[in-house]
């Protein structure tokens, strides 16, 4: 695939939400089954929204600042970032067509 989700950190996070005007973050775990679930379906974004939404993913094990600062607390949880402000939030593990429509509600035509 060409284009893959963007490693966020908490040493990255804020800057990168400063660069990119929308965001989709999924905050995740290494050892949480349904997050390894959501992974192909967080790549396959990823490409597909190439050059409109910035595809992303935090390891909370890794990241917890900004997994509490979200209050992050089951994951996976996708989180969409607009202008450094969350504008919705999906927890568990979902269908695409969920993230696609929530995402359709904020993309800049």
């Amino acid at each position: 695939m060409a284009n893959e989700p963007f490693h966020l950190t908490d040493a990255n996070f804020e800057e990168t939400t400063k660069k990119n005007p929308l965001i989709l973050v999924d905050f995740w775990a290494g050892w949480c089954g349904p997050c390894r679930a959501l992974a192909p379906t967080i790549e396959e974004m990823a490409n597909d929204l190439a050059g409109k939404v910035l595809v992303a993913k935090l390891d909370v094990d890794e990241n917890p600042q900004t997994a509490e600062k979200f209050q992050v607390y089951s994951i996976p949880t996708v989180v969409l970032i607009k202008d450094c402000f969350e504008v919705d939030r999906i927890v568990g593990l979902c269908p695409r067509k969920q993230y696609d429509a929530a995402l359709q509600k904020h993309i800049t035509k």
